[in-house]
């Protein structure tokens, strides 16, 4: 009950923070436990989550809720917490690719399980092992097929290149326009 109490706590403090600074979404990870797979877990995560992002999201009118695949073997459990709330636009997926890349899931069921519900976008690149935040293309996240993944998104997700140092990020953003994931204007 402490923990729920403080979590709740820390939540509240993340989103007057949005409040202040008026910024649009605010992002939280699952929180998932994924060794716990069994069906009575799963139904409560899942009941206790709608809950409380529906709840949250009536409290803070102005403001959007992102979660974020965290250490989620697939995509399953944030799709159907997702699909529970589809009809507030304020709720989404921000889709971490390279989170996706080091769970046992293949990266192209990620895409497409969360197509419907993908607002937001966390960038970088790793070995498939380690969370490491490479630069685009210095990992074996296959880049090149980001740009036919991205037409099934029903939104135009925000995005955020997770780097470290402006020289991964230039490095990033040149290849992101190499494989035709962006145009320069």
């Amino acid at each position: 009950a402490k923990i729920v109490a403080v979590s709740d706590e820390r939540i509240h403090q993340s989103m007057e923070v949005a409040e202040e600074l008026g910024v649009r979404a605010v992002i939280f990870h699952t929180n998932l436990i994924p060794q716990l797979r069994t069906a009575s877990y799963e139904e409560s995560w899942l009941e206790r989550n709608e809950i409380y992002w529906r709840r949250l999201l009536e409290e803070y009118p102005k403001r959007e809720i992102y979660i974020e695949n965290m250490f989620d073997y697939d995509a399953r459990m944030i799709t159907v917490l997702a699909s529970r709330l589809q009809e507030n636009e304020r709720f989404g997926i921000c889709y971490d690719l390279a989170h996706a890349n080091i769970s046992p899931t293949a990266m192209e069921v990620w895409a497409k399980e969360v197509a419907p519900y993908v607002r937001h976008l966390h960038i970088n690149d790793n070995d498939g092992i380690v969370d490491s935040h490479e630069a685009i293309g210095d990992g074996n996240i296959p880049w090149e097929k980001l740009s036919g993944w991205r037409k099934q998104w029903k939104h135009d997700p925000s995005i955020l290149i997770e780097v470290a140092g402006c020289e991964k990020l230039r490095k990033s953003l040149q290849r992101l326009e190499e494989y035709g994931f962006y145009e320069k204007d």
